[in-house]
C-alpha cells in the first residue's frame, strides 16, 4: 500500500512538475552541441563526494531530437564513471529544493536563454548565498527555481543527479553546482 501510494505522489509530482514547466518556458531550441566530459576523480579512482557532486557533463541537446532522448550525457559522472547504487541508507523518497539556472541549448531554456558559460558562473556566485540562506539564493534563480519542489521518489531524475541529491543530508546544499539537462542546478535536500 505504501509502496504504490509513493509511485502515486512520484507520478502525480512528475505531472505537475512537467506542467509547470512547460506552461512557464518556451519551446526547446536544439543546438548541437558534443558531450565534453570534464576529469574529476578522488585519488582512489571513486568518485570524490565534491566531484559526484558535481554531476557535471557538457551536453547541449542531440544532434537529432527525434531519436535521442534529451537526457542523452548525462547518464554518468563528469568523469565518464559509473554512477553507484544508491547506498540502503538512502530514502525511498525525499524532498527537496532547487535554483535553477538555464542556458542555451538546456531543455525549454527560451531563445533569449543566457550562454552556458554565464549560467555556470551565475549559479556558482549565488552558491554560497544558497548555502546560508537557500529562499535568498531562490530568489536569484530562473523560473522553476524553488525551496520546495515536493517529494520525488527513486529512479526520476538522472543518475547522477539523483546520487547526489540521495545522499545529501538533510536540510544541507549541496556544496556544488549540478550540470542537468535542465540547466545548471543548486539543489538542497528538505528532508
Amino acid at each position: 500500500m505504501q509502496r504504490s501510494t509513493a509511485a502515486l505522489l512520484g507520478l502525480g509530482f512528475l505531472a505537475a512538475l512537467t506542467g509547470v514547466i512547460l506552461i512557464s518556458h518556451d519551446s526547446p531550441k536544439p543546438d548541437p552541441v558534443k558531450a565534453k566530459p570534464a576529469a574529476s576523480t578522488a585519488p582512489s579512482g571513486k568518485p570524490a563526494a565534491n566531484a559526484s557532486a558535481s554531476a557535471s557533463v557538457d551536453a547541449g541537446a542531440p544532434d537529432d531530437a527525434g531519436s535521442a532522448p534529451f537526457t542523452e550525457g548525462f547518464e554518468t559522472f563528469a568523469d565518464g564513471g559509473k554512477v553507484p547504487d544508491l547506498p540502503n541508507s538512502a530514502p525511498q523518497q525525499l524532498s527537496f529544493g532547487v535554483v535553477q539556472f538555464t542556458y542555451q541549448g538546456a531543455q525549454f531554456a527560451g531563445s533569449d536563454a543566457r550562454p552556458r558559460e554565464l549560467a555556470r558562473q551565475k549559479a556558482e556566485a549565488t552558491l554560497e548565498l544558497a548555502k546560508h540562506d537557500f529562499a535568498a539564493a531562490v530568489s536569484k534563480g530562473d523560473r522553476g527555481s524553488t525551496a520546495d519542489a515536493g517529494r520525488i521518489p527513486r529512479g526520476v531524475l538522472e543518475p547522477p543527479v539523483e546520487y547526489v541529491l540521495f545522499t545529501l543530508d538533510k536540510r544541507t546544499v549541496c556544496p556544488t553546482v549540478i550540470d542537468t539537462p535542465r540547466g545548471y542546478w543548486i539543489v538542497r535536500r528538505n528532508d
